[in-house]
C-alpha cells in the first residue's frame, strides 16, 4: 500500500499544485464541445491598409513622371500622348543639361551610346525629347542628333497645350 497523500506515480507528497495538475488531466479526457464557427471577419484593418496603399501611390505616382521636369514650349494643336512607359524620355534643361531617365548625361556624344543600349535591351521604345522653352535650340538640335545616330529617325518633342481664355471660362 502506498502512504496516504502521495502521488501514486512517483511517490511523492500530494501539493495543492500536483492535485490541481491531476484534475486538470482528468478532465482533459472528456470530449471537447465543438465551438461555434464565427462568421464575421474584421474588414476594418483591411480597409486601413487599402488606404494607407492608395496614399502612398497618390504620392509616388506624380514622382514616376518620367525625364527632369522642364517648361515645355507651348503649342495650340497639342496631340496627347499617355505615357506608357515605352519611351525613352531625353530631357534638356534650360541651363543645357541633358538627363536621360532622369540620370544626368555628360555629353550630348553619350545620348547616342545611351540610346543604342536602351533599344538593345527594349527595341520597342522610342526617344521623345522634352527640350525647355529657354533652351538655345541648338542644344536640342545636338541631342536630336545624336538619337539619329543611334539609328532613329522617329524622334517625338515634347510640348504643352496652349490654354485658351474660352476653355478657362468654361471651367
Amino acid at each position: 500500500m502506498r502512504p496516504t497523500g502521495t502521488n501514486p506515480s512517483d511517490g511523492l507528497p500530494a501539493t495543492p499544485l500536483r492535485l490541481r495538475r491531476a484534475r486538470k488531466h482528468a478532465r482533459a479526457h472528456k470530449p471537447r464541445e465543438k465551438s461555434k464557427v464565427m462568421a464575421n471577419i474584421n474588414v476594418t484593418p483591411l480597409v486601413d491598409v487599402v488606404l494607407v496603399l492608395l496614399i502612398i501611390f497618390m504620392v509616388v505616382t506624380p514622382l514616376i513622371a518620367s525625364g527632369v521636369p522642364v517648361e515645355l514650349p507651348k503649342t495650340v494643336h497639342h496631340n496627347r500622348k499617355p505615357d506608357d512607359g515605352k519611351d525613352i524620355i531625353i530631357s534638356v534643361t534650360a541651363d543645357k543639361r541633358i538627363f536621360m531617365s532622369g540620370r544626368l548625361v555628360a555629353d550630348a556624344r553619350d545620348v547616342t551610346r545611351l540610346v543604342e543600349e536602351e533599344r538593345r535591351r527594349h527595341p520597342e521604345k522610342s526617344p521623345f525629347v522634352k527640350g525647355d522653352v529657354r533652351t538655345p535650340y541648338g542644344a536640342v538640335r545636338g541631342v536630336m542628333e545624336a538619337v539619329n545616330k543611334a539609328g532613329l529617325d522617329d524622334v517625338q518633342l515634347g510640348t504643352d497645350e496652349v490654354q485658351d481664355k474660352n476653355d478657362e471660362k468654361a471651367k
